[in-house]
């Protein structure tokens, strides 16, 4: 019960990764809100877990929306000790530099995440918290999607930088980098997300829970010495090209 005395904001947290990193909390006894476009479609959370959980409708690309969502976190539990910003995603586009699509990307998975944390670093001061982002292996290596790739690479050194503005007020701020991991996104594709384990040295893909630790890990007192670092949670995707070579022999 690492969490029992923490309140948890979680971003797209009503399915998911994010769904899962709300139960991983939620199961170690925090309170938790989840911070959504659709939080409805976690009910059955709240059902589960009741006065420990708040479902909040969110939109992370509207400030308005954003400064009243963790304005009512405050007023549900009083203060925040976590912030895990999950929200984000890949929209289909024809054109990979339509400057619309790129300005849509960016929005929701760079400007986004930057807007929430600034909306919620005051109660994290007053907490001495951390910040976890949740970027992809995309911004690591080449694996396509070009504006999403660069959105997520961004996360990477706003957390630097924050983690080094921040680090006097006792706020630790750093990022997951999920590879290839069995969610929505996948259901439609042939083959689903498991014609990518290949790719993995382990040989398989993820799973929500195996993101969900690693944010939890970070956000813990077992990590209090870290800040400022990317960690991949990729089953070994970016290890380099060996595992690739082995498919082609």
């Amino acid at each position: 019960m690492r969490f029992s005395d923490q309140v948890v904001a979680v971003t797209g947290g009503a399915q998911g990764i994010g769904r899962a990193t709300a139960v991983r909390f939620l199961s170690e006894g925090a309170q938790v809100a989840i911070l959504d476009f659709a939080p409805q479609q976690a009910r059955d959370l709240a059902e589960r877990f009741g006065e420990q959980l708040a479902l909040l409708y969110c939109d992370v690309t509207d400030p308005d929306s954003v400064d009243q969502a963790v304005a009512k976190v405050i007023e549900k539990f009083g203060a925040l000790n976590v912030l895990a910003s999950v929200a984000g995603g890949e929209l289909p586009s024809d054109d990979p530099f339509d400057e619309h699509y790129w300005d849509s990307i960016v929005a929701l998975n760079l400007r986004g995440p930057a807007r929430i944390i600034r909306t919620c670093i005051p109660h994290l001061k007053a907490t001495r918290g951390n910040i976890v982002l949740v970027s992809s292996v995309n911004a690591l290596q080449a694996f396509s999607s070009l504006a999403y790739s660069s959105a997520k690479a961004g996360l990477g050194i706003l957390a630097k930088n924050l983690a080094v503005e921040l680090g006097e007020s006792g706020i630790r701020v750093n990022v997951v980098a999920p590879g290839t991991v069995r969610t929505r996104v996948w259901e439609n594709q042939q083959g689903g997300a498991d014609r990518m384990a290949p790719l993995s040295p382990l040989g398989r893909v993820g799973e929500p829970e195996d993101i969900a630790a690693a944010i939890a890990f970070l956000t813990s007192a077992e990590a209090s010495w870290i800040t400022g670092v990317t960690l991949p949670v990729d089953g070994g995707q970016t290890a380099g090209p060996l595992t690739a070579m082995k498919l082609l022999r």
